[in-house]
């Protein structure tokens, strides 16, 4: 199903390329309106839209919903990866203890490794 919605994005996006290339812009008519009485004027109307510009349009809605549609599944796949750390092991713990020895404090600091302050 992803990679159904991948071609038809890919398809769509190449669709609206195309298409907005075609098209012709709203500014190659500025030399014939000032002097002319035409209707399609750069500040005059726009008429209705043209059939190219109401197919980007659909095209375009088609992009935005494979787009979320994209990101639906990318989400989905995010939420099965996250789980991945229940696998790694735990440390071991090390449950033994070391018992210290004991310094008395009769004993003279010559015959002790540990100086002491008198």
């Amino acid at each position: 199903m992803e990679a159904l919605v991948l071609v038809v994005h890919v398809l769509a996006a190449v669709a609206i390329i195309g298409l907005v290339l075609i098209q012709q812009g709203k500014g190659a008519d500025a030399g014939a309106s000032f002097g002319g009485g035409a209707s399609q004027t750069v500040f005059g109307s726009q008429g209705g839209g043209s059939f190219f510009g109401k197919l980007t349009a659909v095209f375009a809605l088609v992009f935005f919903i494979t787009s979320f549609g994209l990101a639906f599944f990318a989400s989905e796949q995010a939420k099965t990866v996250s789980g991945g750390l229940e696998y790694v092991p735990n440390a071991s713990q090390v449950e033994e203890t070391v018992d210290m020895p004991e310094i008395d404090a009769g004993e003279s600091s010559a015959s002790q490794d540990i100086p002491s302050v008198d």
